[in-house]
C-alpha cells in the first residue's frame, strides 16, 4: 500500500520534475508531435522527453494518439484528467512571474524569454 504524510507528495510525485509541468503546459491549447514539444523545451532530450510523455499517460493526464499511416505520426493532448492539471501549472505560473519581478526590483539581472518572444508563445498565453 502507497502512503503518503501529505497531499503535495502524490501531487509531486505525478507532475513534479523539471519537465512534466512544462509538458501540461505546452499541451494546453491542443494535440502536440513530439518534436514540437521538444522544440518548445529548451534542453530536453528526445529520450527525457518520451520517458516523461510515457509517465503522464501511464499517470493518465495524456493521450497518446498514433496514426495508422507511414511514416507512422504520434500526436500527444491531454486527457480531460489531465486538464485539470492546469490549474496547479497556471498557479506554478504565476508564483515564478512574482518571483521573477521580485528579483528584478532587487537587482538581479534576470529577465523572462516569455515577454521578450510573444509569438512563441501567443498560442498559449491563456493558460499562464
Amino acid at each position: 500500500m502507497k502512503q503518503y504524510h501529505l497531499g503535495i507528495e502524490a501531487t509531486l510525485e505525478i507532475i513534479g520534475g523539471k519537465w512534466k509541468s512544462l509538458i501540461i503546459c505546452l499541451l494546453m491549447p491542443g494535440a502536440k508531435r513530439t518534436s514540437e514539444l521538444q522544440r518548445n523545451i529548451q534542453g530536453i532530450s528526445q529520450k527525457v522527453l518520451i520517458q516523461q510523455l510515457r509517465e503522464l499517460e501511464e499517470d493518465g493526464l495524456v493521450r497518446r494518439y498514433v496514426y495508422p499511416q507511414m511514416p507512422p505520426k504520434v500526436e500527444y493532448s491531454l486527457t480531460e484528467y489531465g486538464v485539470t492539471a492546469n490549474k496547479i501549472v497556471d498557479v506554478m505560473c504565476t508564483w515564478g512571474k512574482e518571483n521573477i519581478k521580485m528579483r528584478q526590483r532587487q537587482g538581479e539581472d534576470i529577465v523572462l524569454l516569455e515577454d521578450k518572444s510573444p509569438e512563441h508563445f501567443e498560442d498559449r498565453k491563456d493558460y499562464y
